[in-house]
């Protein structure tokens, strides 16, 4: 308990808090903020359990390459067995739990990459490096695109990509990759992406040529937002919300809910929250024992910052709307159980961390 960082404990309780309020607002009944609440105390007691744990393990690469393969092969399994919500096969229902693998294989994806880079951090900048990691990211990759769940596998790209930015690529090789996504972007938009999704980002380009169809809900979402103005409508006087103009408010538009009930104001503050984990993710991170600690820690804070700002941009009409969460504050069972799983694998690293002069983690950790 004494190497726990109340911190960061102390700046996700109000984040939670305002996941709940925001959900319970829009409700007749209390089953989803009943449920929400449920999976916050499971989550917590996951988080301290795993903190008091010894997880060297997870630097084994025969235990990694077998976390890869099981959750690999659920997602393999999805296609047989999976359940259909929101156009995407992506869940096990297991009678009214519902889990998604491809959120615990974020998590995967995370520690391999931290695995792979602290053992070649001094020669990351050879190409070859790029290839092998991004191979073991495009799996993964592939399979939760083809469900299809467009924004996880964006997000999986995200958290390989900047692993491999902190981990000490070239600008050559930067440009390289940049030019590569480019082109599969192209193959992908020719042969591979279905219409909606094609829809999803031509409305971003011009998000209000059908406000009555894929237009719909970005919409709605900024007309939430800026409704709230400076002081926002009130905690359950969110009437594009409570009037069932704001669709999927409890999940991927909470932040347009929140942001019409609390205002301005309330954004500044949760944006504050945030910034606080953020950067207490990060400072954990520049402690860690070895590479592979201070790597998982990067990864982890790259992995909650694209969610974070994914969501807030397609909340507000700056990106395309693909059903990613708001960490911490949107409904749901299984990323709020993965979150707090990588935060509690993350405090077991704090037990073993080490004081890291600033020079010395430049020269170690980005070859300056």
């Amino acid at each position: 308990m004494r190497k726990m960082d109340w911190i960061l404990v102390l700046a996700l309780l109000p984040i939670l808090a305002a996941g709940l309020v925001t959900m319970h607002s829009f409700t007749g009944n209390a089953v989803l903020f009943d449920k929400q609440l449920l999976w916050i105390i499971i989550s917590f007691r996951v988080f301290f359990i795993v903190s008091a744990l010894d997880v060297s393990i997870l630097k084994r690469t025969d235990v990694l390459v077998g976390l890869f393969l099981f959750f690999s092969g659920l997602l393999l399994a999805l296609f047989v067995v999976g359940t259909v919500a929101k156009g995407a096969q992506s869940w096990f229902d297991f009678g009214g739990i519902s889990l998604q693998p491809s959120d615990m294989m974020k998590l995967v994806v995370v520690l391999l990459l931290a695995k792979y880079f602290s053992r070649r951090h001094v020669e990351i900048a050879h190409w070859r490096h790029i290839v092998i990691s991004g191979i073991y990211a495009l799996i993964p990759f592939g399979l939760v695109f083809l469900q299809p769940d467009f924004g996880s596998a964006i997000i999986i790209f995200l958290t390989w990509f900047g692993m491999v930015l902190v981990s000490g690529m070239s600008k050559k090789h930067l440009l390289m990759v940049v030019g590569v996504g480019a082109v599969i972007f192209a193959i992908l938009w020719i042969f591979i992406f279905q219409q909606y999704q094609k829809a999803r980002i031509l409305n971003f380009l011009h998000p209000l040529a059908d406000t009555q169809g894929t237009g719909y809900n970005a919409y709605q979402s900024t007309i939430a937002v800026g409704s709230g103005q400076i002081l926002g409508k009130g905690v359950g006087y969110g009437t594009q919300s409570r009037l069932q103009f704001l669709p999927e408010y409890e999940t991927d538009f909470i932040f347009s809910a929140y942001a019409e009930e609390w205002g301005f104001i309330g954004i500044l503050l949760l944006f504050i929250l945030y910034g606080i984990v953020f950067w207490r993710l990060l400072a954990n991170a520049l402690v860690g024992a070895s590479n592979f600690e201070m790597l998982f820690g990067m990864g982890l804070a790259i992995l909650f910052m694209s969610h974070f700002i994914i969501n807030v941009g397609m909340n507000i009409g700056l990106m395309p709307v693909t059903g990613i969460t708001l960490p911490f504050m949107s409904y749901g069972g299984s990323h709020l159980l993965t979150s707090f799983l990588g935060l509690g694998i993350l405090m077991s690293m704090r037990r073993h961390s080490r004081t890291v002069h600033r020079d010395e983690m430049k020269n170690e950790f980005f070859g300056m």
